[in-house]
C-alpha cells in the first residue's frame, strides 16, 4: 500500500501506531498532542494537524490528545492568540478535556534538565554573539568551528548559567548550547542553542524568568513530561529529529516519544505562514486575522465554512510524506457539499431592478409557499410575500438578448420562482443615462405556483423579492486573496504581496433580501437561490441592516473536473 496516496486507505502514521499497539509499545497507550505557538491565529494547515492528532486519539480506545501551548517566546505571544486557538479547536469539534497544558508549566523542570546536561558535560555557556555563532556554524558543505568557550569547565558553566537566570547578563550576551558535534552534516546538531536571555514579560509567568528554553529543547522534553507516545509534526522538523532523540537519550528520560513527520498542507491561491499572514494584518491588507479572505480558521468560520466541511476536507487529503499543492477548489467542494445539505434556501436580489406587474391588483399581497431545502424535506417550507412591485436581478433582463439568453426580455415570458409566469411589455429608461430603471410586465394568474394549466413551457426561472416587504442588506463578495496559485513560489518568495488580488472583495451596499432574514442570527448560513452560499457576518451585522458574506459560489469546479476525468 502506498503511503503517499491518502485515498488508498489507512495512512502510514496510523500504520505505525497500529503496530505499536500490537506490540504493546508504550504499554498500548496512544497519547498525541497539538502544540501550537500562541503567536498568531490558526490556519487551515493547523486544522489538518488538529484533525490528525485528535482524530488518532479518538480512533484508539483510551487514546488522549493534549492541547499544549508552546509559549517559550514571550516577544511574540499574546493571550488573544491563546483564546483564539482554544475557540478554533472547540469549533472544529474536538475537546482536550482536562489535558490543557503550557510549556511554561515546565519552566522550572526544563531548567533542571539544562543543569543536568551541564553536569553531564553535554552543555556549555557560550559568550559568542549571534553573528559569531552563525559564522562558527559552518555551511552545508563545510564543517563548523568549535566555540572558544566550548572548553569551559562544568563548574564555570553552572555558575554562568545560574547568573544568566539571575539576570546578571544583557540579552544576547550569553546562550546555553548543547555540546554535540560541530562537524555533523546535520546543522541542527552543531552545538545548538538551548537557552537564551530575553527580558520580556511572559503572558503567564510575568517577570519570573529572564531566560527561556529554545523550541527544540523544550518541545521534546515537554512531550516526555506529558507521556506523549507519538509526537506528530510536519516534515520541516525531520532534520530536527536527531536532536529530539539526542536530548531525550542523553538525559535518560523514562518516556521517549517517537517523532513522526508528515507533509504539511499547501493550499493554492493562499499563503500558509503565520509570519506572512501577520504581515497582511499589520499592514491592513486585510481587516484582521478573521478577515473572511484569510486561510485562518476564524476567517473561514466568519466566511461561513462549517467545521464538518473542514474535517471532511482534511480526511480527504489524508496524510502523506511528500509535499504537494492542494487545489483550493477541493476545500470549496466540501464546503459546498455540506451547505447544500443543510443551508436554508432564500431569495435575495444583489443588484435590484424594479418590476411593476401592471395587471396585478394594487395593494394586494399573497403569501407564496417556498421550499426551504429540496435536499431535506424535513426542513419544510416558508411563506414569501408577493406583491405588485418586485425586484429582480439586473442581469436577468436584456433589452436586446443575444443567442442563448433565455431570461427576461421585451415580449418574452419567464417564470418567477414559486410564483407566476410574467411577460415584459415595456422597459423604462433613465432620461439622462439611458439605463433601464424599471420594467413593466403582466402576469398570468392561472400560473400560480409556477406551472401553466395549458402545459406551455418557459425556458427560464428567475428569483425575485417583493419591493414593499423585502429588507435592505449589505453583501460582500469574496474571491481568492491572491491571483497566483503559489504566491510564495518554490523559493518562498519574499515579495508575495505583489500577487494580492485587488478584486478579492466587492461590497454591494444595497441588496434586497426576503423579510424573514431581518432576524437572521450572526453565523447563520443560507443559499441565495441561483447566486451562491452566504453567511450572516458575525462581526459587522447591525440590527437595522444584516451583512452577508459570500461563502461559496453554486458551481463546483472540483466536482466537474472529477466527472470529466471519469469520462
Amino acid at each position: 500500500m502506498s503511503t503517499d496516496n491518502p485515498a488508498s486507505g489507512i495512512d502510514f502514521i496510523r500504520e505505525i501506531i497500529a503496530e505499536d499497539i500490537k506490540t504493546n509499545k508504550h504499554g498500548g497507550r496512544v497519547v498525541t498532542r497539538f502544540p501550537p505557538e500562541p503567536n498568531g491565529y490558526l490556519h487551515i494547515g493547523h486544522a489538518k494537524s488538529i484533525c490528525l492528532n485528535f482524530g488518532i486519539a479518538l480512533e484508539n480506545k483510551g487514546g488522549v490528545c493534549h492541547l499544549r501551548f508552546d509559549d517559550t517566546n514571550p516577544c511574540k505571544e499574546e493571550i488573544e492568540y491563546v483564546e483564539s486557538i482554544k475557540n478554533d479547536v472547540h469549533w472544529l469539534g474536538f475537546d482536550w478535556g482536562t489535558h490543557l497544558y503550557y510549556t511554561s508549566d515546565y519552566f522550572e523542570k526544563l531548567y533542571e534538565y539544562a543543569v543536568q546536561l551541564i553536569r553531564l558535560g553535554k552543555a556549555y555557556v557560550c559568550s559568542l554573539s549571534a553573528d559569531e555563532i552563525r559564522e562558527h556554524r559552518g555551511t552545508l558543505t563545510q564543517p563548523g568551528k568549535d566555540s572558544p568557550y566550548r572548553t569551559r569547565t562544568i563548574e564555570e558553566n553552572l555558575d554562568l548559567f545560574t547568573r544568566m537566570r539571575n539576570g546578571e547578563f544583557a540579552d544576547g550576551a550569553q546562550v546555553l548550547r548543547a555540546k554535540i558535534d560541530m562537524s555533523s552534516p546535520n546543522l541542527n546538531m552543531r552545538d545548538p542553542a538551548i537557552y537564551r536571555i530575553r527580558r520580556t514579560k511572559h503572558h503567564r509567568t510575568g517577570d519570573t524568568w529572564c531566560i527561556y528554553p529554545m523550541y527544540d529543547f523544550a518541545h521534546c522534553l515537554s512531550d516526555s513530561i506529558e507521556g506523549i507516545t507519538h509526537s506528530i509534526c510536519t516534515t520541516e522538523f525531520e532534520n530536527h529529529r536527531p536532536l529530539y532523540d539526542w536530548i531525550l537519550d542523553t538525559l535518560g528520560v523514562e518516556c521517549h516519544p517517537q517523532q513522526i513527520e508528515f507533509a504539511r498542507l499547501n493550499l493554492s491561491y493562499t499563503v500558509m505562514s503565520k509570519r506572512k499572514l501577520l504581515e497582511l494584518v499589520e499592514e491592513k491588507q486585510v481587516s484582521g486575522w478573521d478577515d473572511p479572505r484569510m486561510p485562518t480558521i476564524s476567517g473561514m468560520r466568519r466566511r461561513g465554512y462549517t467545521p464538518e466541511a473542514i474535517r471532511n476536507f482534511c480526511e480527504r487529503i489524508g496524510v502523506a510524506k511528500r509535499e504537494s499543492m492542494v487545489d483550493i477548489a477541493l476545500l470549496e467542494h466540501f464546503v459546498r457539499e455540506d451547505l447544500n445539505k443543510h443551508a436554508l434556501r432564500v431569495m435575495a436580489v444583489l443588484r435590484p431592478l424594479k418590476v411593476v406587474i401592471v395587471n396585478y391588483p394594487e395593494g394586494h399581497v399573497e403569501e407564496l409557499e417556498c421550499i426551504n431545502n429540496p435536499e431535506d424535506p424535513n426542513m419544510g417550507t416558508r411563506k414569501a410575500p408577493f406583491s405588485r412591485v418586485l425586484y429582480i436581478e439586473q442581469d436577468d433582463f436584456c433589452e436586446e438578448p443575444p443567442k442563448k439568453f433565455f431570461r427576461l426580455a421585451p415580449g418574452r415570458e419567464v417564470r418567477l420562482r414559486y410564483a407566476y409566469f410574467i411577460t415584459c411589455i415595456k422597459a423604462i429608461k433613465d432620461e439622462v443615462t439611458g439605463e433601464i430603471k424599471e420594467l413593466h410586465c403582466t402576469y398570468d394568474q392561472e400560473t400560480r405556483g409556477g406551472s401553466a394549466p395549458d402545459g406551455r413551457k418557459v425556458k427560464s426561472t428567475i428569483h425575485w423579492v417583493s419591493a414593499e416587504h423585502s429588507i435592505e442588506a449589505e453583501v460582500r463578495l469574496y474571491d481568492h486573496l491572491f491571483i497566483k496559485e503559489s504566491p510564495c513560489g518554490e523559493k518562498d518568495e519574499t515579495d508575495f504581496k505583489k500577487f494580492l488580488n485587488p478584486n478579492s472583495l466587492e461590497i454591494i451596499a444595497k441588496c434586497r433580501v426576503e423579510p424573514g432574514l431581518a432576524d437572521a442570527k450572526p453565523g447563520s448560513r443560507y443559499q441565495f437561490e441561483r447566486i451562491g452560499y452566504f453567511c450572516v457576518d458575525a462581526k459587522d451585522t447591525a440590527s437595522k441592516k444584516p451583512v452577508f458574506n459570500r461563502t461559496a459560489l453554486l458551481r463546483d469546479t472540483w466536482a466537474k473536473e472529477q466527472k470529466a476525468e471519469v469520462k
